[in-house]
């Protein structure tokens, strides 16, 4: 029974981040504006005489101006043609492989374990207890293909000499623990660890929550109906509650450490204050409305897909 519901997630995680893999794109490419711009060293004259601070000799490029996720989309589709939308797919697959199978397989497992014999039913606090275990561990075993998924899918935004083009994201993490080290694979993963452990815990727990309220009221039976609408509450509650902790794990994850330069962020304390301070509090929803425009379609195919694939194999 266990191997059964790792299987029944596995399936449905890799359908639903797959079909919503674009929208999960342009989250990224969202969250990113706003840092800043790298320096750009200009040349001067061998002789030239000491200058003010203000003729070091950098020129500091400023951001963007911040756009809109149909904007972001529509440029991306402009500049770097449609397949760009699909930057990373292989990342989200084995991500998705990685960790999500194994906090759908570990919640499952617990709830069978934790449930109400009489009732089937699992009391809520447990229900999110098990979501925050189940979370945690999947995205400790998930994070090398997060993080080649992240700097898969920005790589995009940067000017073409500066970026990494990994061919796939076996490339990706091959590159990263050559160059890098095999730490780096982990870059990030107490934000990951966190995030998932909060997306897990809110959307698992919160579509069993909303599945069992409508049932039990009788609103409705339990069929596609009941499946859409608890699993599309169960994704805004996910948003809300990850989305400062995915912006903060993407900019820690995509950060460019150059050798023998500090690192931009020294950890993910510093780097929730350089944002606040840089771009104030609500930097950390950046990205909100295309985090809610996926996390909504992705935990609707989730959960309907997941129904589905139980009731077929119910036999096994």
């Amino acid at each position: 029974m266990g191997l059964k519901g790792f299987a029944e997630g596995g399936i449905a995680s890799i359908v639903a981040g797959c079909s919503t893999h674009p929208l999960d794109l342009i989250k990224v490419r969202m969250q990113l504006q706003g840092e800043s711009a790298p320096a750009v060293q200009t040349l001067r004259p061998a002789l030239a005489f000491h200058t003010t601070a203000a003729h070091t000799g950098q020129i500091h490029i400023p951001p963007p101006p911040r756009v809109g996720p149909i904007t972001v989309g529509v440029r991306i589709v402009q500049q770097e043609g449609v397949a760009a939308l699909f930057s990373g797919v292989s990342a989200t697959v084995l991500r998705q492989t990685l960790y999500s199978t194994t906090r759908m397989g570990l919640y499952d497992m617990m709830k069978q374990k934790w449930s109400d014999p009489k009732t089937n039913n699992m009391p809520l606090a447990k229900k999110i207890g098990a979501g925050l275990i189940a979370g945690g561990i999947g995205a400790a075993v998930g994070n090398p293909a997060d993080v080649a998924m992240v700097r898969m899918q920005a790589d995009g935004r940067l000017p073409a000499a500066q970026r990494r083009n990994y061919k796939s994201v076996v490339d990706a993490i091959t590159q990263m623990a050559k160059n890098e080290g095999v730490t780096s694979l982990w870059r990030g993963s107490s934000l990951t660890v966190n995030r998932a452990m909060l997306v897990t815990a809110s959307q698992l727990a919160s579509y069993d929550q909303f599945k069992e309220t409508i049932l039990e009221k009788g609103i409705m039976k339990d069929g596609l109906g009941t499946h859409v609408t608890a699993s599309f509450a169960a994704g805004f509650v996910a948003a809300v509650a990850s989305n400062p902790v995915d912006v903060l794990k993407t900019r820690m994850m995509n950060m460019k450490v150059e050798p023998g330069m500090a690192p931009p962020y020294a950890g993910a304390l510093d780097c929730a204050m350089k944002t606040i301070k840089a771009e104030g509090p609500m930097a950390l929803y950046k990205g909100f409305i295309p985090t809610i425009s996926r996390q909504g379609p992705f935990t609707v195919v989730l959960f309907v897909t997941l129904e589905q694939v139980r009731k077929l194999l119910k036999d096994f």
